[in-house]
């Protein structure tokens, strides 16, 4: 399995993964699956700040990853919030794993302080990837979703992946080096 930036030339198999989850769970809130155009949009809108990354096995993407701003205020800067899809059938397979062991380390060269997941509640499998990754529950939103004729909860878990005793200009994605961005993809 490799990990790769995603580009353009993804956004169909970025797609397809998460066509699958709009229509058949309520693990995103979206009612109408994005067609390949707006997650190509998607894709180059998140990569001038954050990084947007897929897993690739016997040449097909079968997962990705990315972070997003948290909130447009400054305060946030150092602040994201994660999403990470695989596809159908493939998941506990170390994927995202890979996934989030990369894009983490991208964040922390960016500066990042806290990264964020919202997971719809409950979510058994996510919650306990996210909560061996070191992730903690701050909090539960209920009933603040409706999709599929039920409203739903969400859970907010957050980890601290940087230092509070200085601060350091958030770094955009698109500012960091290569060879840092290689670093973390090798690793």
């Amino acid at each position: 399995m490799k990990i790769r930036i995603a580009t353009s030339k993804d956004a169909k198999s970025i797609q397809k993964i998460y066509a699958y989850y709009v229509q058949n769970t309520n693990i995103t809130f979206e009612y109408d699956a994005p067609n390949f155009e707006e997650i190509e949009r998607r894709i180059n809108n998140t990569l001038h700040q954050y990084p947007y990354l897929v897993a690739i096995e016997n040449g097909e993407v079968i997962g990705y990853a990315y972070a997003s701003r948290y909130s447009a205020r400054k305060a946030f800067d150092w602040d994201c919030e994660l999403s990470i899809y695989i596809k159908d059938g493939l998941s506990r397979k170390g994927c995202g794993t890979r996934l989030y062991k990369t894009l983490l380390s991208l964040l922390k060269k960016m500066n990042v302080k806290n990264v964020y997941a919202c997971i719809t509640h409950p979510n058994a499998n996510s919650e306990r990837f996210h909560e061996v990754f070191g992730f903690q529950v701050v909090g539960i939103f209920q009933n603040c979703g409706y999709k599929f004729k039920k409203w739903h909860d969400v859970v907010w878990l957050e980890k601290k992946i940087g230092d509070y005793h200085e601060v350091s200009e958030f770094i955009p994605f698109s500012a960091l080096s290569s060879t840092e961005i290689e670093l973390s993809l090798n690793d």
